[in-house]
């Protein structure tokens, strides 16, 4: 029975938005699965509302083709993704965000699906949108790990502090995408002590962005 059956099957259990919601759920479900099995380029609608038990009628009026699959699956993983860390300290912070990354590139379920929305992004618009909101909204909800490392004198004020966390981050998905290296709690390391000196040493302050950037156009 489909999923949208079962849901009718019992009127009033539900909250009004909840059969909608756990349509949603069961079809993002879904796509994750077909990606990790076979990846963007094998994303089919059809199969995915099969596999979610759900009426491909549905699936088609919802989201319309596999990018607003993928695109949809990345604002729900933006909803669901942890808070930022707070150790104490901005070293223990960006350690703690890079052991983020890793163990998520790393996972055999996670890995795969970034692997495929990666791909995904670098043929079509609506999906390297979706991807771009995403990064943007985790760099955004981790550079307060910057932004309290300069209130207590770690890093220089006015530190670009999604930068920080950007380069935190970028070497860790330079070796996933592009030169397909393995990962380990090493280069997590690496990249978090480099990310640090680079602040402490003023790469991301105004003085070191430039005077466009630090507002000085004279």
């Amino acid at each position: 029975m489909e999923l949208e059956s079962r849901l009718n099957a019992t009127p009033g259990s539900v909250r009004p938005g909840g059969r909608t919601a756990k349509v949603r759920t069961a079809v993002l479900e879904a796509t994750r699965d077909a990606l990790v099995a076979d990846g963007f380029h094998a994303l089919n609608l059809d199969r995915v509302a099969a596999r979610a038990g759900v009426g491909r009628t549905t699936v088609y009026r919802r989201w319309g083709s596999a990018p607003g699959l993928v695109a949809d699956l990345l604002r729900d993983m933006a909803e669901q993704s942890l808070p930022a860390a707070d150790t104490g300290t901005l070293d223990g912070d960006l350690r703690a965000n890079a052991h983020l990354v890793l163990g998520t590139l790393t996972d055999p379920r996670q890995g795969p699906v970034f692997a495929a929305v990666i791909a995904a992004a670098a043929c079509d618009g609506e999906c390297a949108a979706a991807l771009r909101g995403f990064y943007a909204t985790r760099l955004e909800t981790w550079s307060a790990v910057a932004v309290r490392g300069a209130e207590r004198g770690e890093i220089p004020a006015g530190t670009d502090a999604v930068e920080v966390l950007r380069a935190v981050s970028a070497p860790l998905y330079y070796r996933f995408a592009v030169s397909r290296e393995p990962l380990s709690a090493a280069d997590a390391d690496r990249a978090a002590a480099a990310a640090l000196a680079a602040a402490r040493a003023g790469a991301y302050a105004p003085a070191a962005r430039g005077p466009e950037r630090a507002g000085d156009t004279g």
